[in-house]
């Protein structure tokens, strides 16, 4: 009996597209390639920034060099990029910082895998040289590791150059050195904890960006009601996110009949009286500030006001919620029992002024390395960079309190590794050695790049600071005027994981 030809079935939904093999392959490597040749001219001291231009009815603009926000809002169909964009988004939760350096590895690496499959090397063994390859790279990274945190004077001032190299990349390198101060003394606050929660960044439009300062306290952006106390002392704070109309009846747009309008102002005062019920329920918790998430009203306040109590109305919730952690209290949002209700406390509550607006200042809060830093700018736009860029010097000088140890940047990290790597392939046998020499190359494609967005000879300078590292000058990366330094003193970045999570500083002459 002849064999029957089956016809092909198709078994995925209508409008599926299937790509196979070298197809799928391809589309893979294009989409992360053009992920990362989007976000390299941002990287390092000399990159350039990006504007974001939004679409729509609400469409804003955003200025930035910063690769994880880049990433973040663009729109990305390829699975491949999409990828890239993850990675991306996972380096900036964990790390702060090191986010274009890891998209544009990643990138250069799959470059080099493409060469490698055109040259018909397996998938697998290029993946089995590579693991080598990290092995040895994280190991030669681990040993160049320097370690400064039982000598204070020293780790201090590697924490100063590691913001300073964080800071080199962004908009604030103008006034790097203010900047840098102040990300160091509010992570020193921490104490060793690395819990950027208690440092509070708030943006104020006007004035220079040299006008940005540390506050040792909390600043909540927020007024203080009509009639009430502008200076608690001691004060015992109720913190709520409640609904002070709770129990107020939606009188306008109801269909309630009355024959009079005393039966109007019957409804009114039944109203007032539940709304002051409310009041004093809250008021005997022995609380002399009431802060609350949601509007307050004008008649509640009035009562406050009588009672010698601050009133805050409408906080923005982060601010309510970083509030209760400095404080020591508790956000509640039932009143019934007191003795369950955790209150904060600080010992000074004041209104001050900065710039044109009035904000509220609390002082000797319970969580004492709380602290605030006030942005000053001439425009949004700069305010919300500067404010992203500190974001990073903050994160990353965290996670070196947390694990102390440096290594040089400048390209030195990176070249150092792919020297580990080049030489760990001069002793494989088999076409593994292949995929470890791309992966050397990938690593030196880092400071070639930060060279060409510096507008130097990356090929005369790569080779130079190849041929200093085989040479056995480890500490050799781009630096000043003549771009060979050995050491690049003023380049340290953050190791983690054995991995580089920083950008490069050129120095000046």
């Amino acid at each position: 009996m002849a064999s029957l030809s089956l016809a092909p079935v198709n078994i995925f939904k209508a409008g599926a597209d299937e790509e196979r093999a070298e197809t799928a392959r391809l589309s893979s490597f294009v989409g992360a390639i053009a992920i990362g040749d989007l976000v390299k001219s941002t990287l390092g001291p000399k990159g350039m920034d990006k504007i974001l231009l939004s679409s729509g009815r609400d469409a804003s603009l955003m200025v930035t060099n910063d690769g994880a926000t880049i990433l973040k809002n663009i729109g990305v169909d390829n699975p491949a990029a999409k990828v890239l964009v993850d990675m991306s988004r996972v380096q900036d939760d964990e790390v702060g910082d090191g986010t274009t350096s890891v998209t544009v590895l990643a990138a250069e690496l799959l470059r080099e895998a493409e060469s490698l499959i055109a040259k018909k090397i397996h998938p697998q063994t290029i993946i089995a040289g590579w693991r080598e390859a990290t092995k040895a790279a994280r190991q030669a990274l681990l040993n160049s590791a320097v370690d400064h945190g039982s000598d204070e004077v020293k780790f201090r001032q590697d924490l100063m150059n590691i913001a300073g190299t964080t800071l080199s990349s962004k908009l604030l390198t103008h006034h790097k050195d203010h900047f840098t101060k102040l990300a160091v003394e509010a992570v020193l606050r921490l104490k060793g904890s690395g819990n950027l929660e208690a440092i509070h960044v708030i943006k104020k439009l006007g004035g220079s960006m040299v006008d940005s300062y540390l506050d040792e306290g909390f600043l909540l952006d927020k007024k203080i009601g009509v009639n009430q106390p502008k200076r608690i002392e001691n004060a015992k704070i109720l913190i709520a996110n409640t609904g002070m109309d709770t129990d107020k009846i939606k009188i306008f747009g109801s269909r309630v009949r009355v024959d009079s309008t005393a039966k109007v102002a019957e409804i009114e005062h039944a109203e007032k009286e539940k709304m002051k019920e409310k009041v004093e329920r809250i008021l005997k918790h022995g609380i002399n500030c009431f802060i609350n998430r949601q509007l307050i009203y004008n008649y509640p306040e009035q009562l406050f006001g009588a009672a010698g109590v601050m009133a805050i109305e409408h906080a923005d919730f982060a601010g309510v919620e970083r509030l209760a952690l400095v404080t020591g209290g508790e956000i509640a949002s039932t009143f019934d029992h007191p003795e369950l209700v955790k209150l904060g406390s600080c010992k000074l509550i004041e209104e001050v002024m900065i710039g044109e607006d009035k904000l509220i200042h609390f002082s000797g809060v319970a969580l004492g390395e709380a602290c605030t830093i006030v942005l000053r700018g001439a425009t949004q736009q700069i305010l919300d960079e500067a404010e992203r860029s500190l974001h990073d010097a903050l994160c990353v000088l965290a996670q070196t309190v947390k694990d102390s140890r440096t290594v040089y940047g400048g390209g030195c990290s990176e070249m150092l590794m792919a020297h580990a790597v080049t030489q760990l392939a001069s002793r494989t046998p088999g076409k593994e050695a292949v995929a470890m020499e791309s992966y050397a190359k990938a690593l030196r494609m880092l400071p070639t790049i930060i060279a060409d967005n510096a507008g130097y000879d990356s090929a005369d300078l790569v080779a130079q600071l190849r041929a200093a590292h085989s040479e056995g000058n480890t500490t050799a990366g781009l630096g000043n005027v003549s771009l060979i330094t050995s050491p690049v003193k003023h380049s340290h970045m953050l190791l983690s994981s054995g991995a580089v999570h920083s950008k490069v500083v050129f120095e000046r002459p």
